[in-house]
């Protein structure tokens, strides 16, 4: 649906040239939620203009729907933009407007026929659960509502694709979620094909079946979100995700710990990694203690939900210096679908 081809924008401020993209590719296929996310600066925004070419790029191809948006004349590009939304993180909602008025306003100033515009505007109004605010005006309802009436004015020209840019940045936790899962309604009843643009982590963990991550205008690496999550390959993605509560030991575990097993570093220090269907977890530390009669002390841990399935992470100590139980302790976490490593050992 959306083919983004060695996209590269470059800015002169001051007789210097500044790199906004550098060669970005990448794939979003019909239907999906696709993330594109990195810190502030990165290149996000400037990315998410180029795709409907509110930036135009120095070089590269921007294909939607098998169209090349650069080959189009002004009138080709303006009928294709409407079958593109795109929601802000500020609403950009007009004041003077009632919410009704401000859905609506797309299809207006195309001069679209009362009939339609009432039959059109009934569906998204139904899909955002907007009916009890449409008299109301922006400044009479909350950041969480004006960001549902900007996705309702994106989506009455009912587009193949929307693009979300840091829509829920400006949103306490509780409207976020509101948002996400709005989306995500949309996505699956519409069938929408949703590019989100974002620097929150838990916003691609959430709702995006894959993601993309940009660091200094370009695009460094591109997964499926559990695979960035759990096997990031760039240091910059493992640092985004966070993962460096469990990356990093103490710096007294640290100050103990030996690569190899002599008569003073005796205890293995195991990291666990694990993804589960939630309703397929199982207590698999405590069951093998039990079994295997250890003692088992957890160091750090990391537990996230992402779509749905449990993706954790343990740093623990088994405390036996007796190397078959060590090696039936990984055994059993082979058996039980746990990625067991030996990182060293301890006293």
């Amino acid at each position: 649906m959306i083919k983004i081809e060695n996209v590269t924008k470059y800015y002169k401020t001051n007789n210097k040239v500044f790199t906004a993209l550098d060669n970005v590719s990448f794939e979003v296929s019909k239907g999906e939620i696709f993330g594109i996310v990195g810190r502030s600066g990165a290149g996000k925004s400037t990315l998410l203009r180029c795709v409907n070419l509110l930036e135009t790029p120095d070089s590269g191809n921007i294909i939607i729907d098998n169209q090349n948006l650069l080959d189009l004349s002004a009138k080709e590009l303006r009928q294709v933009r409407t079958k593109i939304g795109v929601i802000f993180q500020h609403f950009n909602l007009l004041n003077n407007l009632t919410c009704y008025e401000n859905i609506i306003l797309p299809l207006k100033l195309q001069d679209v026929n009362k009939s339609t515009i009432k039959n059109k505007a009934h569906e998204i109004i139904n899909i955002t659960g907007l009916e009890p605010y449409l008299s109301k005006y922006p400044s009479q309802l909350s950041g969480g509502q004006k960001q549902r009436v900007a996705i309702a004015r994106a989506l009455i020209n009912q587009p193949k694709v929307l693009l979300s840019d840091e829509a829920t940045s400006a949103l306490d936790p509780e409207s976020t979620d509101i948002i996400l899962d709005l989306l995500k309604k949309i996505n699956q009843e519409l069938g929408v094909t949703i590019l989100l643009i974002t620097h929150e982590m838990d916003v691609i963990k959430k709702i995006c079946n894959r993601a993309a991550v940009i660091d200094k205008g370009a695009l460094i690496e591109q997964n499926n979100v559990i695979n960035l999550y759990t096997k990031p390959v760039q240091a910059y993605t493992k640092e985004l995700f966070k993962l460096s509560d469990c990356d990093k030991l103490t710096s007294l575990i640290s100050k103990q710990l030996s690569f190899t097993k002599d008569e003073t570093h005796k205890n293995p220090l195991v990291e666990l990694n694990f993804i589960h269907d939630y309703s397929y977890m199982e207590p698999f530390i405590s069951v093998v203690s039990r079994e295997l009669n250890l003692n088992i002390n957890i160091l750090q841990g990391n537990i996230n939900m992402i779509q749905n399935r449990v993706v954790g992470e343990l740093k623990i100590v088994v405390k036996t210096d007796e190397d078959d139980k060590i090696k039936a302790f990984l055994e059993k976490a082979q058996n039980s679908k746990v990625n067991a490593e030996v990182l060293g050992y301890v006293s």
